[in-house]
């Protein structure tokens, strides 16, 4: 079955940052939609940062000039580099890949960000 594992979260100190990876087995990654999610204790899930298989890029106005998503197709890998992490960034960060009307997700991966 198609797994996404995500990796990279941990505890970091305000004005930290982090890099997240998201790896797809029996799935290549060209031409699917990937994305960034987060969901913070107590909030719904929201878009954090979304690549298209063009590379078309979008960001959530909270994430704009601090994160960046990018994605190596060769290696089936999804990251987010999260720079000048603040509190409120805390949150379980899920990967997502969307073909069609295929649409997988990763168990996620915590991260937490100290005051």
């Amino acid at each position: 079955q198609v797994q996404l594992v995500e990796s990279g979260g941990g505890v970091v100190q305000a004005g930290g940052s982090l890099k997240l990876s998201c790896v797809a087995s029996q799935l290549t990654f060209t031409n699917y939609g990937l994305g960034w999610f987060r969901q913070a204790a107590g909030k719904e899930r929201e878009l954090v940062a979304r690549i298209a298989f063009t590379t078309s890029k979008i960001y959530a106005d909270s994430v704009k000039g601090r994160f960046t998503i990018s994605r190596d197709n060769a290696r089936n890998t999804l990251y987010l580099q999260m720079n000048n992490l603040r509190p409120e960034d805390t949150a379980v960060y899920v990967c997502k890949a969307t073909r069609g009307s295929m649409e997988y997700w990763g168990k996620g991966t915590l991260v937490t960000v100290s005051s």
